[in-house]
């Protein structure tokens, strides 16, 4: 089986609604069980960055990490990572095949696949500890199967209205579900209703609620972060997106937390996160092609106070979502710091097609060949920036495409 089969088969695997019951009984029938230690984190945007601040501040410190983040971007092997390196593909092939007639006799959806595969290499190699990103919401999420030392919720906001509710306390309360019993939890700014949701969910689980507290002193230095968040002072970061001061320091606060448990030194916490961001956040390519995977309008919202806080250029938009996203909001956010804004698909059964921004076609023009779109405006606006937004799926292609 090649690396392509094997995702060709979890394309044709991945299901439109998602219920737990069959995963439920295909954990019992093969009787799951987990005992690493584990950080598990959700909210509704900057988790996949908390989960690599984490991953690294611990690498830094000398311990054996793995991370599970989700979607992948390139192929299916980067989902799962220890110490710096990928899953080999021949031991994911290993465990999919071991597994694949349970698999198809559970009807598993790709990512319930996914996550068991990670699960089982996590437990084979006897880490010290694991960081877990949420795929969406909390309670029914097929990583939600396990006991953590900690969880984390970074933030809540509209978003998957369909499957994690209406409103944003029931979607808060939704991603509560990963708060287990007597472990703390450890949540980001929320507004009112979102907090009071968790902090109701925490209670009845007998789990103490932590709150990030504030970064002061935040600066640029050689187009780099840099902050305090107390008592440490001149913490760097490797990027110059002003989001990403609020995901590292949920990292910094996480792992205060748990000191007594996974000492870690102030000097390999800044050292950790001098990281490398993950890829299509914030990413410039060159000078004037700037990738980030924002999806949603509190993503858009956060990518373009970074935007005003870093670029004085014109700024010129390729944009693509999926046909659930809420893009109205989103470009009206974009239209804040662009008058210049294309809409593009992209090949994903959920992208969105020329048919589908019907009432929008007024307003924005479309293009569907995005690569060519791309090297035309950097051509034609060398000195300006070239702004590829709305999906993360979308970006990751094109970064692809690029050959990065």
């Amino acid at each position: 089986m090649s690396i392509e089969e094997l995702e060709q088969y979890f394309l044709d695997h991945y299901y439109s609604s998602y219920e737990r019951n069959n995963y439920d009984e295909f954990l019992e029938y093969t009787n799951f069980s987990f005992t690493t230690k584990a950080i598990h984190i959700s909210g509704t945007n900057g988790k996949g960055s908390t989960a690599n601040y984490l991953y690294n501040i611990y690498l830094t410190n000398g311990y054996k990490v793995g991370l599970y983040t989700s979607p992948y971007l390139t192929d299916v092997t980067e989902m799962i990572k220890i110490n710096g390196q990928n899953i080999p593909f021949n031991e994911y092939e290993r465990l999919f095949l071991k597994y694949k007639s349970d698999f198809e006799k559970f009807h598993l959806s790709s990512f319930e696949m996914q996550t068991f595969i990670a699960y089982q290499y996590f437990s084979e190699q006897k880490l010290d500890l694991v960081i877990i990103e949420v795929g969406m919401g909390g309670s029914i999420d097929a990583t939600n199967v396990i006991n953590p030392v900690l969880s984390i919720i970074s933030n809540v906001s509209l978003e998957h209205t369909a499957y994690l509710g209406r409103s944003i306390s029931e979607i808060a309360y939704n991603k509560a579900g990963i708060i287990k019993e007597n472990v703390p939890v450890l949540v980001g700014k929320l507004e009112e209703s979102a907090m009071y949701a968790i902090k109701e969910y925490a209670k009845t689980m007998n789990s103490k609620l932590y709150v990030v507290n504030d970064f002061y002193n935040e600066h640029l230095v050689d187009g780099k972060y840099h902050f305090d968040y107390l008592p440490i002072k001149d913490i760097q970061l490797n990027t110059n997106s002003f989001y990403e001061l609020t995901n590292a320091s949920l990292a910094i606060e996480a792992t205060r937390i748990l000191s007594n448990l996974l000492p870690v030194s102030e000097e390999k916490i800044k050292k950790g996160l001098k990281c490398n961001l993950l890829p299509c956040r914030f990413e410039y390519i060159g000078r004037n092609i700037l990738l980030d995977g924002a999806h949603n309008p509190d993503g858009i919202h956060n990518l373009v106070i970074s935007l005003e806080k870093n670029e004085n250029r014109p700024i010129h938009v390729i944009f693509a979502a999926f046909k659930d996203k809420n893009i109205e909001s989103m470009l009206i956010e974009l239209g804040n710091i662009s008058n210049d804004v294309t809409l593009t698909t992209f090949h994903h059964k959920r992208a969105r097609t020329q048919d589908d921004y019907f009432l929008y076609l007024g307003d924005y023009k479309f293009n569907d060949n995005y690569m060519t779109l791309i090297k035309e405006k950097s051509l034609q606006f060398p000195d300006d920036l070239i702004l590829v937004t709305g999906s993360l799926a979308f970006v990751g292609m094109v970064r692809k495409e690029m050959k990065l």
